[in-house]
């Protein structure tokens, strides 16, 4: 196996969290390291035996842990095949979809677009649609669909296409989501009145991404579909961004798929060998728990501080709300960004109920050049004195300033640091925040895995809406 773990650039620091009365102690943390463990070794030693025994539990279905195998098992096909592996084949296939389209509209709902939304977000330039076909450097505008039932959006979107070369990739394990399964009859429409005579034109414009089996992968075989990818058995939605869900948008975007997933397998060997003081999963996880054990913290605010991280912090909103909010209990996730949220919600973090733990995510780097403050001859908003200071060096001091106004008010707070928005950084933290809920609902003692309650309302709504199954 390849040592992935050139370097750990992920970091994170808990002394925010060690305060009299209203934090946790290090002992405190010392003492539960080795329940810690134990739920590392359950979540990636004996549920992947379980996994491959196919004699699972009843407690533990449904158990949906391939995800932590998959950063390895697709590099090493990869590295064994370039052209036949699952990662060539999609590479080779985004290429095609690349050169033969303006747009691409990803349809999915929840973790079938939310991973790629934060990889669009994280890796590519800020206004990428905006930017001209050459500044793109060839790649598709990118737009998200299938993921709500507002017509207007809809409707917009497809104006926007309409007259220009553009495909469709379709997410959905099973194909019965009704907002995917709707958005997609209506973008099939479409491109069929653009396409009428030619059948295997919109085949190489539609790509699924499925299960084995379902309304999706028969609607794919049906429209005869020349490329079509597997949501891999064993992975559930929200713990699908680094298979085909994720990486095939990504690799239309043009984003470096292959160090996605090398820094994910770097989190995993550090996750499997770093003893618990010294192990980001760990850390988190085992500061979190005890906050919301010991002093009831039960809203965890990830506070990212670069608008290009807010939507990784709603793609953990998703993971952590859904894996961890059932039996009544499991945290409440929020995402806020700094500095632009400082003047909404920060008066209620530092002086609201002491129900919330802040959880920082930074960056030490930037992708652009450092802008810096202008000097003016005319000094009318007294900035001058900034003059020659960089941009990145006041969202210093606003992060440090908070920080400091936070530990003041007995706020506790993590500071989780990534080297840039890069694919490997971006690869660590979706990995990282994976595994972090696994092992924290292991702790919990509930099933990270399954999501009951959003099954009750497809029901109720299919139910409204007169749908009824048809039976095979």
């Amino acid at each position: 196996m390849e040592p992935y773990l050139v370097s750990q650039s992920l970091s994170v620091n808990l002394s925010g969290c060690w305060l009299e009365h209203y934090g946790v102690t290090p002992s405190q943390f010392a003492e539960l390291a080795s329940r810690l463990e134990s739920a590392r070794h359950e979540s990636v030693v004996t549920d992947v035996a379980l996994m491959d025994s196919g004699e699972i539990p009843d407690q533990k279905i449904p158990l949906d842990g391939r995800f932590y195998q998959l950063p390895e098992v697709l590099l090493e096909d990869y590295n064994a095949d370039r052209q036949t592996s699952e990662l060539g084949q999609i590479l080779s296939d985004a290429r095609q979809l690349k050169n033969s389209s303006e747009a691409v509209v990803i349809l999915g709902i929840g973790g079938s677009y939310m991973g790629a939304k934060a990889i669009l977000e994280g890796c590519c330039e800020p206004y990428y649609n905006e930017l001209s076909d050459g500044q793109r450097g060839g790649r598709p505008r990118i737009y998200f669909e299938g993921n709500s039932l507002d017509n207007d959006a809809l409707q917009s979107l497809l104006a926007r296409l309409a007259d220009s070369r553009w495909s469709v990739v379709v997410i959905s394990k099973s194909g019965g989501t009704l907002e995917t399964a709707v958005a997609l009859r209506m973008f099939l429409d479409a491109l069929q009145q653009q396409y009428s005579a030619d059948s295997d034109e919109i085949a190489r414009r539609v790509v699924p991404i499925t299960g084995a089996s379902g309304r999706l992968d028969a609607l794919g075989k049906s429209l005869g579909c020349k490329s079509v990818f597997r949501v891999p058995d064993g992975v559930g939605g929200r713990f699908s961004v680094l298979s085909a869900v994720g990486l095939f948008p990504a690799a239309c975007m043009g984003v470096d798929i292959v160090q996605l997933l090398k820094g994910a397998a770097a989190m995993n060997e550090t996750f499997r060998t770093a003893p618990a003081d010294q192990n980001p999963v760990l850390q988190y996880v085992g500061a979190a728990h005890l906050l919301e054990q010991v002093r009831a913290i039960d809203i965890r605010v990830l506070s990212v501080w670069s608008k290009s991280l807010e939507s990784a912090g709603l793609w953990y909103d998703q993971l952590l709300a859904e894996s961890l909010g059932k039996a009544e209990i499991g945290a409440t996730p929020v995402t806020a960004v700094n500095t632009r949220d400082l003047h909404s919600r920060a008066q209620q973090h530092q002086e609201g109920r002491r129900n919330k733990l802040i959880v920082n995510v930074t960056t030490r780097t930037t992708r652009t050049d450092r802008l810096q403050v202008p000097e003016r001859e005319h000094d009318d908003d007294e900035l001058n004195q900034l003059a020659g200071r960089a941009v990145p060096e006041l969202l210093t001091a606003a992060l440090q300033g908070t920080n400091q106004a936070l530990q003041s008010a007995g706020r506790p707070v993590i500071d989780i640091e990534l080297e840039s928005t890069d694919a490997f950084s971006l690869g660590q933290f979706f990995q990282m925040m994976m595994l972090a809920t696994v092992v924290e609902g292991r702790l919990l003692g509930i099933n990270p895995y399954g999501q009951p309650g959003v099954e009750a309302y497809k029901r109720n709504m299919q139910s409204l809406l007169g749908i009824v199954k048809r039976k095979d």
